[in-house]
């Protein structure tokens, strides 16, 4: 007696990858790359082409007050809370293809498969492209889908500036306005709560690599504390100011980092600490700098490190430095997240049935299933990129590994939709 194929099974691998590939042209870099910053213009339409795909499947196609967009496939009981599946689609400056892209575009398949097959189901399911998850253009990250988990309230959100002094709100009334000109998608004024929340994603590191693996459950998320640092010196002449008399904002902030660098040393090497922007001001060959600015990313999977390292940068930006006085502002704090352990055992289960030496492992970079996480059962799927390297032009998947993945997506799925 035969056995049905199951979901997994069935999926288009090739059209799958065609999709993913056609996606990478919006915002493509020369000779390669991506460069599509939260909200603007290849944003823009990244979302109105993923709208496109969903319409055609028959799906319905919403956006909410953060610009989050969903694709809806109808079950036979609707009033059932809905599957969503996802990631995002905005990039880094200079970015690959992938990171967040490849969530959105399996879910997309996920869709594609269920309709082509005419498969039935009971409970409804969404593919959600959220707002803003880098943080490259409006920091902090994680806009769409920190407020839809009820993490960060709207009103600060909104007032976020890029670099250029674009207010996150005023981009976002531009996208909302172009979703609505086309008629693309309608307007759902309330988050939900979700059935549960599945997230396939690029591993952004060299372990699946390293074993030969394609695909892996994901068992939680590290947290995440961001800092700005600002070092207030004294503008001077470089050639006629004695040592004893500068405050050298750039001497400043080097003795800070050192300071820093030896308090994160006390704990254990899960510990990442980086320091991502930096600037002196006033910028001038023969001026001691006046200011220095730097931003600091301090990651770890436990809490309680975290606190105690919070509380050590706090004490050592209270002393001055070279002379300089220190401001420390804290823009993001995101709690470590252990994943619904029921999940992360389906997931696992799905993965081992592609790949039996699959582990699982504790993600490293944040994403937006860390807010998830706080309002239903959530898990994550990995697939490996080459060398591990991701936020650059040089991210690369192997198309069989991340078939394998969306496959195993497909599977934890399949037995999440009925009831």
């Amino acid at each position: 007696m035969s056995q049905t194929p199951s979901l997994g099974e069935r999926l288009d691998g090739e059209r799958f990858w065609a999709d993913l590939q056609a996606q990478a042209e919006i915002g493509a870099l020369q000779p390669r790359g991506l460069r599509r910053l939260a909200l603007d213009e290849n944003d823009n339409r990244a979302r109105l082409w993923l709208i496109e795909q969903g319409q055609a499947l028959g799906c319905h196609a919403f956006h909410d007050a953060m610009g989050n967009v969903f694709l809806r496939r109808e079950g036979q009981e609707p009033g059932l809370a809905p599957l969503l599946i996802g990631s995002h689609m905005d990039s880094q400056p200079s970015a690959g293809s992938y990171d967040g892209t490849l969530g959105v575009i399996a879910g997309l398949a996920v869709l594609r498969t269920l309709q082509e097959q005419g498969m039935e189901h009971a409970r409804p399911i969404e593919v959600v492209a959220w707002t803003n998850e880098e943080g490259a253009r409006f920091a902090p990250g994680a806009s769409g889908s920190s407020w839809f988990a009820g993490q960060r309230d709207a009103a600060t959100i909104l007032e976020a500036h890029d670099d250029l002094g674009t207010r996150f709100a005023d981009a976002l009334a531009a996208c909302l306005a172009e979703l609505e000109r086309h008629g693309a998608s309608a307007f759902r004024p309330e988050p939900f709560v979700p059935h549960a929340f599945l997230e396939l994603h690029i591993e952004q590191g060299p372990v699946l690599e390293s074993l030969g693996v394609p695909v892996c459950a994901v068992s939680g998320i590290q947290g995440v504390n961001w800092y700005e640092i600002e070092v207030h010196g004294q503008a001077n002449h470089a050639g006629t100011t004695p040592e004893a008399a500068r405050r050298d904002a750039l001497m400043g902030a080097h003795a800070l980092i050192g300071a820093l660098r030896d308090a994160v040393a006390e704990q254990d090497d899960q510990v990442r600490f980086t320091i991502g922007k930096f600037s002196v001001s006033p910028g001038s060959t023969n001026t001691i700098p006046q200011r220095a600015d730097f931003t600091i990313d301090l990651r770890h999977p436990s809490q309680a490190v975290l606190e105690r390292l919070d509380t050590a940068f706090h004490e050592l930006a209270q002393r001055q430095w070279s002379g300089c006085d220190i401001g420390l502002r804290v823009t993001s704090r995101v709690a470590p997240v252990s994943f619904d352990p029921a999940l992360v055992e389906l997931a696992d289960s799905a993965a081992k049935s592609y790949s039996p030496d699959a582990p699982q492992l504790v993600s490293g970079a944040f994403h937006d299933a860390i807010h998830l996480a706080r309002v239903c059962p959530t898990v994550m799927l990995f697939t490996p990129c080459r060398a591990g390297i991701s936020h650059h032009p040089d991210e690369h998947i192997e198309r069989s590994d991340a078939e394998t993945a969306v496959r195993a997506l497909a599977e934890t799925v399949e037995r999440l939709l009925n009831p």
